[in-house]
């Protein structure tokens, strides 16, 4: 029975090292930790060439999705804290958009209600953000 460990180092090797050459998000480095793997237990464990593969393609999936977690970037929330404030520059028509000042900035801003309109000069409440619109509710609508 042929021992395949030296097959599986090198193509470990290759493996770890085409990640430095041609990034693949860690999918061949993690492939190649599953190839080391695969190495060390043919020595041990699995001695038939299949149940190698099979646990080379098992232990490369779940290195790839169980690194996921660790290596993709976090997306930031665009929830917006509860009770912000900020202050219309323009009027918000009835279902139209206008400006609303919020830390410091110019935002587009449209009414959450869109049969109703907003005044210019008058604090609203931020009620969320969509892309790069913020959707408001006046303040005195709210306190009534």
């Amino acid at each position: 029975m042929p021992s395949y460990t030296l097959i599986w180092l090198l193509a470990g090797a290759v493996l770890c090292l085409m990640e430095l050459f041609l990034p693949s998000a860690f999918v061949a480095f993690m492939m190649g930790i599953s190839a080391f793997i695969v190495a060390l237990l043919s020595q041990f464990v699995l001695r038939s060439l299949w149940l190698q593969v099979l646990a080379w393609l098992l232990f490369s999936t779940l290195l790839v999705v169980g690194s996921r977690r660790f290596f993709q970037p976090r997306r930031r929330k665009s929830k917006i804290q509860d009770a912000i404030t900020g202050e219309t520059l323009t009027e918000i028509p009835a279902g139209k958009s206008g400006r609303v000042l919020y830390e410091g900035n110019s935002w587009l801003a449209r009414c959450d209600d869109d049969k109703l309109s907003v005044a210019p000069h008058q604090r609203v409440y931020i009620v969320r953000r969509e892309g790069t619109t913020l959707i408001v509710m006046p303040e005195n609508l709210l306190h009534s």
